[in-house]
């Protein structure tokens, strides 16, 4: 009976396809980086699995060799019961890991002063400076200089670096876009800088990357990064929308809340990310107490949207 050939060109396509399934959660990640920021902490991510993989690849090979060689059937293998000391192994056994230490130690401080979240990111454009407050459970963003403001939404020109100074209201919270780069953590009383770059448009994921209460899980906002043009015309279109965040605004927007939608104020009072760092402002109010006097930690059946009547909630057609 003839034996039919195999036709390996289906076999070739479902590797592909499994291929790319595997790899599809990439997208979107640290692996995939769409700022310089972004670049660098892959490429020091990359250097550090090589630089492991040359030690865990051959301790690997060594064990199945020794396995094999010295196995119980092999008559060939040497039998020394008297070892007590050798040059070479030591010598082997103390370089391997000196060098880890050492090549680890040099990625180890490219990443510490090339990509110091302080260290301002060379470009012919002026950075855009956003002030960040964390609160429960949303994000606040403030653009000083067109005085605006917005809650989860962070609108960038494209190829422009982006200044942030970032507080919390709250509790300690970690401010994190993972295709844009570095994640740094805010401190209720304290403030910190972080430098990042959108290279192109595009619609990027940001998140709340330390647990800090019963909505941290929808703790999320957009990033949006456009054209400088067309962010000119949404600071226009924010401006025209109304809504004032002053003091008392500001207090409403600090109660406890989860879910909150994307809002924006077409105004706010100067000088509130300062008030909020030396607590002119008072932090947040944290959570209500139960009739026996704890802290009721369970916002979702106490809590409404959180978001002040006086912000501008854009329309679907408006946050596209």
């Amino acid at each position: 009976m003839p034996v039919l050939p195999c036709k390996s060109r289906p076999a070739r396509s479902l590797f592909w396809v499994l291929a790319a399934a595997s790899l599809s959660g990439c997208a979107g990640g640290v692996l995939d980086p769409q700022g310089p920021i972004g670049a660098g902490n892959r490429t020091i991510l990359l250097n550090s699995l090589a630089v492991m993989l040359v030690i865990v690849i051959p301790t690997l090979v060594a064990l199945l060799a020794f396995a094999w060689m010295f196995r119980a059937s092999n008559r060939k293998a040497r039998y020394d019961p008297e070892f007590t000391y050798s040059g070479r192994i030591e010598l082997i056994v103390w370089s391997i890991p000196t060098l880890t230490i050492l090549f680890l130690g040099g990625l180890i401080y490219y990443g510490s002063y090339h990509l110091d979240p302080r260290r301002p990111i060379a470009s012919s454009q002026p950075p855009l400076e956003i002030q960040v407050v964390a609160l429960d459970w949303k994000w606040l963003f403030l653009y000083p200089d067109q005085s605006i403001g917005t809650v989860n939404q962070l609108v960038v020109p494209a190829g422009v670096p982006v200044r942030f100074k970032l507080t919390s209201a709250s509790v300690m919270n970690t401010f994190f876009v993972p295709q844009l780069g570095s994640m740094i953590y805010v401190m209720n009383g304290m403030q910190t800088e972080l430098h990042l770059q959108a290279d192109r448009e595009g619609d990027y994921f940001g998140q709340s990357a330390h647990f800090s209460g019963d909505g941290f899980s929808d703790m999320n906002f957009r990033v949006r990064a456009i054209s400088a043009d067309a962010f000119s015309s949404w600071v226009s279109t924010v401006r025209g929308g109304g809504g004032v965040l002053n003091a008392g605004a500001y207090q409403d927007l600090a109660r406890q809340s989860i879910k909150v939608p994307p809002a924006s104020f077409g105004h706010v009072q100067p000088g509130l990310f300062d008030a909020v760092v030396r607590q002119t402002l008072p932090p947040g109010p944290g959570p209500t107490l139960t009739a026996a006097g704890e802290p009721h930690v369970g916002p979702k059946a106490q809590l409404a949207v959180g978001v002040p009547a006086m912000a501008h909630q854009p329309r679907p057609e408006e946050g596209e």
